[in-house]
C-alpha cells in the first residue's frame, strides 16, 4: 500500500512538470508566430523603396550629346532645352569621351530634373530644373572630400618604380615630379639611393577616392642634395613653387626638353660617339633616347624661328627665347609647331624621331648663348618673381606646417 501511495505521488509530480513543459513550449510558440506575424505586418505597412533615380551615361569615342541622350530615353524637347540653357556657360557638343553624363530623375524616376558633367578634373556643368520647368545651368567646382596625406620613398631603380612600391598613385609621382622640373632632370639626374618626400592632397567622391590633387610641398635628395619645394597663392600673378626662402622654383628654362610621365619607364641618355658612322663629332648637346613619337617640349617661351629639315640634324625646330637664349631640337620625327609661331614653356614642339644622322630614336638637344653653343646642364639660370617682402611673414607661417610633416 506505501509502495503503490510512493508511485502514485511520483506519477503526479511527473504528470505536473509536464503539464509546465508543454505549457512553456505552447507559450513560446505563441510568441515567436506573434513576432513573426507583427513583423510581417510592418515590412508590409513600409513604404516601398523609390526607385533608383540617377543614371549614369558613358562617354564612348563618337558619342555625341544628341545621341547619348535619345538613348536614355531623354524627350527630343528636353534634350534641346538642356542642350540650350547649357550653351552660354558651356556647349555640350564639347562632351568628350572617357567621361560621363549624371542623369538625375524624380523619386519615381518618371521626370529628368537635373544634369551633370564633369568638364574637367576640376569644375561641373550642372543643368537643373527650376519651378517654372525651363532650365537653369552654370559651372561649379566638383566638391571634393579633400585629405592631406604624406608618402616617400628611396630609388632603388627609378622614382616611378619607388612611388609603385609605396602604393603612391602615378598621378601623385608624375604631381611632384612637375613641381622639381625646373630643378632637376629626371632623364639624367636620379641616382640610386635617393630619398623623396612629398605632401599632396588626395581627392574624394562620395566616399570613394577619385584621384591625388595638388602637391602641397617635397623635398628630393638627389645625390646628396636636398631641393624643397612650397607651393603658395601670394596673389594671382605669382602662385606656384618656391624654397623655404621664398624664392620662386620657376626658372626661365626647364631642366629637361621630354616630361617626366614619358621618360618613367626606360629612359636612358644617348651615346657621344656615333660609332656606326665611324664619326667623333664635337658633341655640345645632350642626346636623349626614347622611343618614337615621345613628345618634346619647348624648354621656355619664345619664338619657333626654324621648323625643317636641316641636314645632320633631321627634322629640327629652333626656339629663340630672348636676344641671349636660343634652343635646337634635332631628330624629330614629325613637327607640333610651324615657324613663326609663339611657343609656351613645356608646350609641345615635335615628336622624337631617328631622321638625319642618326642610328635611332633619339633627341638631340642644344643651347645656344649669344651665339656659342653652352652645356645646358650646367647653365644657372635666375628664377621667377620671389614672394614679396610684405607677404614674407604669411608665407613663412603657411608653410610651417609642412616643413614639420617632411621632418
Amino acid at each position: 500500500m506505501k509502495f503503490f501511495n510512493k508511485n502514485k505521488k511520483v506519477l503526479i509530480i511527473a504528470g505536473g512538470l509536464l503539464i509546465i513543459i508543454l505549457g512553456i513550449s505552447l507559450f513560446y510558440r505563441l510568441f515567436i508566430f506573434e513576432k513573426n506575424n507583427r513583423q510581417k505586418n510592418q515590412e508590409e505597412a513600409a513604404p516601398a523603396k523609390p526607385p533608383e533615380n540617377k543614371k549614369s551615361v558613358e562617354i564612348n569615342s563618337g558619342d555625341t550629346y544628341s545621341q547619348l541622350m535619345s538613348q536614355s530615353g531623354v524627350e527630343t524637347t528636353t534634350a534641346g532645352a538642356i542642350f540650350q540653357a547649357a550653351a552660354p556657360v558651356y556647349g555640350l557638343e564639347k562632351i568628350r569621351a572617357g567621361y560621363a553624363l549624371e542623369l538625375i530623375y524624380n523619386l519615381d524616376g518618371s521626370e529628368l530634373e537635373k544634369l551633370v558633367y564633369k568638364i574637367d578634373s576640376e569644375e561641373e556643368i550642372i543643368v537643373v530644373k527650376n519651378a517654372s520647368s525651363t532650365w537653369d545651368a552654370e559651372i561649379k567646382p566638383i566638391p571634393y572630400e579633400v585629405k592631406i596625406v604624406t608618402k616617400g620613398g628611396e630609388v632603388k631603380t627609378s622614382m616611378y618604380a619607388a612611388a609603385l612600391e609605396n602604393n603612391i598613385d602615378e598621378r601623385a609621382i608624375i604631381a611632384l615630379a612637375d613641381a622639381f622640373q625646373w630643378t632637376i632632370d629626371f632623364a639624367l639626374d636620379p641616382r640610386v639611393g635617393d630619398k623623396f618626400k612629398f605632401i599632396y592632397e588626395e581627392r574624394y567622391l562620395d566616399g570613394k577616392y577619385a584621384m591625388p590633387g595638388q602637391v602641397l610641398a617635397g623635398v628630393y635628395t638627389n645625390d646628396g642634395k636636398e631641393s624643397r619645394v612650397y607651393y603658395f597663392s601670394e596673389d594671382a600673378d605669382n602662385t606656384g613653387y618656391f624654397d623655404e626662402n621664398g624664392n620662386s622654383a620657376q626658372k626661365m628654362f626647364l631642366k629637361a626638353p621630354v616630361s617626366f610621365k614619358y621618360i618613367s619607364s626606360g629612359f636612358t641618355t644617348g651615346l657621344r660617339y656615333v660609332e656606326a658612322f665611324n664619326v667623333s663629332t664635337g658633341h655640345r648637346a645632350v642626346d636623349y633616347a626614347a622611343a618614337a613619337g615621345t613628345p618634346i617640349r619647348s624648354v621656355g617661351d619664345g619664338t619657333v624661328i626654324f621648323a625643317a629639315y636641316n641636314g645632320a640634324y633631321g627634322n629640327m625646330v629652333k626656339v629663340q627665347h630672348n636676344g641671349t637664349y636660343t634652343t635646337n631640337y634635332g631628330h624629330m620625327s614629325k613637327f607640333a609647331v610651324k615657324k613663326g609661331a609663339k611657343v609656351k614653356q613645356g608646350q609641345t614642339i615635335g615628336y622624337v624621331g631617328s631622321t638625319g644622322f642618326s642610328t635611332g630614336p633619339h633627341l638631340h638637344y642644344e643651347m645656344v648663348k649669344n651665339g656659342v653653343k653652352v652645356n645646358p646642364l650646367q647653365e644657372v639660370l635666375p628664377p621667377g618673381k620671389a614672394v614679396r617682402p610684405e607677404n614674407q611673414a604669411r608665407f613663412a607661417a603657411e608653410i610651417q606646417k609642412w616643413q614639420e610633416m617632411l621632418k
